[in-house]
């Protein structure tokens, strides 16, 4: 940006766009040539500090003015005060010409959004439940399970706080993610031991070791096709095109760290303690005593 151009009240960024040959590198535009009040030339790169920085893809525009959302989360404070105190520092703000901030008051359709969120979490847990203890067939070793799941999202909860903070609702979407894998191995896990029973072994701790060796090698190969499919979104993903990407590739690689260890050494653990598959046997009625004579 060299300047700005008014015309009709309207201001216009005036920007340099050289040709096509003079700007193939960040080296060929450091050394491209400028002239200088006294009549020589000097290097671009000596009066300026070029670099090239991650842009927005998406312009956001309301009647025909561009504009963008700043979306922060509140913690500690009542939510009336801070909206007072955001008022007055944006009263007292000096904006550039033809800009202005606006705080938007939408509560009610945050709120019904929230609770429309909250009971489809509900729904949600209530069909995992439902679903574990079918592939379970134990109530126990359901509840087990269900209850290790927050364990196996303590990874994804800290990468997201110590690369952004908060938990965006872009990175929920990780967060299902890491949530459906713990769920599928686990589910896969107790049915591998089923199986075994199945075959005939009883039910000890060398089944459980047995399938847990067995189960060891696929948990691994899944956990490694997920964690090398989106690690070129977590190094390079600070570009533009990669903003959605992302966090969503940060909060399940760091969900993987943690969902690993539970899936190979906690879910085995509580097999072993719970479950146990109670089978009824049937036995035959003894046949009625009769007396003669």
């Amino acid at each position: 940006n060299v300047g700005s151009l008014f015309e009709e009240q309207k201001v216009f960024d005036v920007v340099v766009w050289s040709k096509p040959e003079k700007r193939q590198s960040l080296s060929d535009i450091n050394n491209l040539l400028i002239d200088t009040p006294g009549g020589g030339h000097v290097r671009l790169g000596e009066v300026a500090a070029v670099r090239i920085a991650p842009a927005p893809t998406v312009i956001n525009r309301e009647a025909i003015s561009p504009y963008l959302d700043v979306v922060f989360n509140i913690s500690g404070r009542d939510v009336n005060t801070v909206l007072s105190d955001v008022q007055t520092a944006m009263q007292n703000y000096p904006f550039p010409l033809e800009y202005h901030a606006e705080v938007q008051q939408d509560y009610l359709t945050q709120r019904s959004t929230q609770e429309g969120i909250l009971l489809a979490g509900i729904i949600a847990a209530i069909g995992i439940f439902l679903l574990l203890q079918a592939a379970s067939s134990s109530w126990r070793m359901a509840l087990a399970i269900f209850l290790s799941l927050p364990a196996m999202l303590v990874g994804s909860l800290l990468t997201a706080f110590l690369t952004g903070g908060t938990i965006s609702s872009v990175s929920l979407f990780g967060l299902y993610a890491v949530l459906g894998i713990g769920v599928r191995n686990g589910i896969l896990l107790v049915r591998h031991y089923h199986r075994l029973e199945q075959d005939g072994k009883a039910f000890d701790t060398d089944l459980v070791l047995r399938g847990s060796v067995e189960r060891f090698t696929p948990m691994i190969m899944t956990t490694l096709a997920t964690g090398l499919a989106i690690l070129p979104f977590v190094v390079f993903g600070n570009v533009p095109g990669y903003e959605i990407v992302r966090p969503i590739a940060i909060v399940i690689l760091g969900g993987l760290v943690t969902l690993t260890p539970i899936n190979l050494f906690v879910l085995p653990t509580l097999y072993l303690r719970h479950g146990a598959r109670q089978e009824v046997e049937f036995e035959a009625a003894p046949e009625p005593v009769t007396s003669e004579g």
